[in-house]
């Protein structure tokens, strides 16, 4: 009787060892199944947020160019004809739809006194025109008569310039568009554009 209990109780013990032995080969195979669908799922989700995520950056990046090009523009033309002293000439030079060139007094010959009398220093001839460099048409910017275009803005697609009340009213558009296509925007092959308008009356010139 006793050796038949003592058989039981090894065969009990021996059950309970089997069975807190661990996954199955067939458990951990689904397991590892539902844990890759599940990394799948959240590696998709990722890759849509990264997505918008670019997109969204890229366009109020344009935004931010686009408005920043807009407010200088608008600024220094806004001076155009600036002449404290007198100066002759001073003003429009060159009224082009896609394209201005105008002059101002505001220093001296060094670039770090009153006004002089004259348009030939540094930032008195300023042309803003669109230019291409390294495969990006930009908007650029000329300080002097004889300078290179530096760049104001990247990724301009348009620039124009209308005059009124001869040349005293001035409108301009300005549109970009974004850096990169985006895949799923139907138009424009992909890339987002961006325009503004703004009118100028530059007070030095008169009505």
């Amino acid at each position: 009787m006793k050796d038949c209990q003592m058989k039981k109780n090894r065969t009990v013990s021996n059950r309970s060892y089997i069975d807190a032995g661990g996954f199955s080969l067939v458990e951990l195979l689904i397991a590892m199944a539902v844990g890759m669908v599940v990394l799948g799922a959240m590696y998709s989700v990722f890759t849509v947020q990264h997505k918008i995520f670019t997109t969204q950056e890229d366009y109020v990046e344009l935004q931010q160019g686009v408005r920043a090009a807009m407010e200088m523009m608008t600024r220094e033309i806004g001076m155009a004809g600036y002449n404290p002293t007198g100066t002759s000439g001073a003003g429009i030079v060159s009224a082009l739809s896609n394209s201005i060139n105008f002059t101002l007094d505001i220093t001296n010959d060094a670039g770090t006194g009153p006004p002089d009398g004259d348009t030939n220093d540094s930032n008195e001839n300023i042309t803003y025109s669109l230019y291409t460099s390294d495969g990006v048409q930009k908007l650029g910017r000329k300080s002097t008569a004889g300078a290179t275009n530096q760049p104001v803005a990247e990724n301009i697609s348009s620039l124009t310039f209308a005059y009124g009340t001869g040349n005293r009213v001035i409108t301009i558009t300005i549109t970009g568009r974004t850096a990169k296509p985006d895949p799923s925007y139907p138009l424009n092959s992909g890339y987002r554009t961006f325009t503004l308008r703004s009118v100028v009356t530059p007070r030095n010139l008169g009505l």
